[in-house]
C-alpha cells in the first residue's frame, strides 16, 4: 500500500469528470452487449483510457481546468435534479414556486390561499395561490 501511495504522489487522481467517463464507458459497453453490436465495445474503451490517462497525469493544473469546465457544463442538470428531489420530498406540506425575475426556488406552505410573495433574493413581489 505504501508503494502505491508513493507512486500516486504528485499525480492527479480521480474527480467528477473521471467518474462520468467511467459511467460513459460502462453505458457504451453494456449497450453493445445488449444489442450485440460487435465493434461498439471497442469505443467503450476510449473514455476508460482517457480516464486512466487523467488519473495518472502529473499536470494537475490542466486536469483541474478540464474538471471545472465539465462541472460548469453539468451544473444546470445537477441543480435541476436537486430541485426535483426537494420538490418531491416536500410536496405534501409545501408548494414550490420560482421567482419570475431571478428564478429562485421559493417554498410556501400549502392551504394559505392567495398570498403575496416577496423574493428574498431580488425583492420582486408577485402573487400566487397556495
Amino acid at each position: 500500500m505504501q508503494h502505491f501511495k508513493k507512486f500516486m504522489a504528485g499525480r492527479y487522481g480521480s474527480d467528477q469528470l473521471n467518474m462520468a467517463l467511467i459511467g460513459l464507458s460502462l453505458v457504451i459497453t453494456l449497450t453493445a452487449r445488449l444489442f450485440r453490436i460487435p465493434i461498439l465495445p471497442f469505443f467503450g474503451y476510449i473514455p476508460l483510457a482517457l480516464c486512466i490517462f487523467r488519473m495518472f497525469s502529473k499536470d494537475i493544473y490542466k486536469r483541474r481546468i478540464e474538471n471545472g469546465k465539465f462541472m460548469s457544463l453539468t451544473k444546470p442538470l445537477t441543480v435541476w435534479f436537486k430541485n426535483l428531489r426537494i420538490r418531491l420530498t416536500g410536496s405534501k406540506e409545501y408548494r414550490y414556486y420560482s421567482c419570475p425575475k431571478c428564478k429562485t426556488l421559493l417554498r410556501l406552505p400549502k392551504g394559505k390561499g392567495k398570498v403575496a410573495i416577496t423574493c428574498p433574493k431580488c425583492k420582486n413581489k408577485f402573487e400566487k395561490k397556495t
